[in-house]
């Protein structure tokens, strides 16, 4: 953990931002790159049944564009001297987290648990979750 960067990713939420401060924190102390990420899920539909105006492809293009100007935001706000990478991945948030943690060899991951219980833990899938129990590297997960 001590050399590998931290990577972490995020969905723009406010919980997110929250894990965001914690990974910019740890990566200070250990002096170490940072990565921040976000993955955009491939939207889904059958051009035979298309209602809207663009394509799939040009709907996850814009959702990728959007992406990247809320990421310079994020770094624009940041008050820090680390060597800071973004990337915009696009798939399954769970695979392309682990695969870029992987690539990266990232030393941990910090990311942000939405918290839910109930019903809502299990209609919706938990990737935080997901992301420790599939990762290589240590994963904090953040409240």
């Amino acid at each position: 953990m001590r050399t590998g960067q931290i990577l972490c990713p995020t969905d723009f939420s406010e919980t997110a931002s929250h894990a965001l401060q914690y990974a910019i924190e740890m990566a200070n102390f250990y002096q170490v790159g940072f990565r921040l990420l976000h993955v955009v899920e491939q939207p889904i539909g059958d051009e035979s049944f298309q209602i809207l105006a663009i394509t799939p492809e040009e709907l996850a293009q814009n959702m990728e564009a959007e992406a990247a100007e809320k990421m310079q935001k994020i770094l624009a706000d940041l008050n820090s001297d680390l060597t800071i990478e973004t990337v915009v991945r696009r798939g399954d948030p769970v695979e392309q987290i682990i695969n870029e943690a992987q690539e990266s060899e990232a030393g941990m991951i910090v990311i942000a648990s939405h918290g839910r219980s109930g019903l809502a833990h299990f209609l919706h899938n938990n990737v935080a979750e997901a992301v420790a129990n599939k990762a290589a590297c240590p994963v904090l997960v953040v409240k």
